[in-house]
């Protein structure tokens, strides 16, 4: 990822995920890095950030994505993710 638009640093969320990038006439594997994060300074949102690897991404120029939430819609993203890592984990144990 030479061309990351991102800051990849010790405090990135999750430096190196597995990823798909889908279109209506693609669909691509990748490695992505993901980043929860907030102002230092009087922040007014959370920031969900994700970037896939565009060096091997044919079909979309090299982005970032963000979601700028409240504290409430970004509490809600938590509590569902927790709820889906259990499910998996259980789905894994048995």
């Amino acid at each position: 990822m030479a061309d990351r638009l991102m800051k990849v640093n010790a405090y990135t969320t999750l430096d190196l995920v597995d990823a798909v990038a889908k279109g209506h006439e693609f669909e691509t594997e990748s490695l992505a890095v993901v980043n929860a994060t907030a102002d230092r300074e009087e922040p007014d949102c959370v920031r969900l950030q994700f970037e896939l690897d565009n060096m091997t991404e044919e079909h979309l120029p090299a982005h970032m994505e963000e979601l700028q939430l409240t504290p409430d819609q970004a509490r809600t993203i938590a509590d569902d993710l927790e709820k889906h890592a259990e499910r998996v984990e259980d789905a894994t144990d048995e």
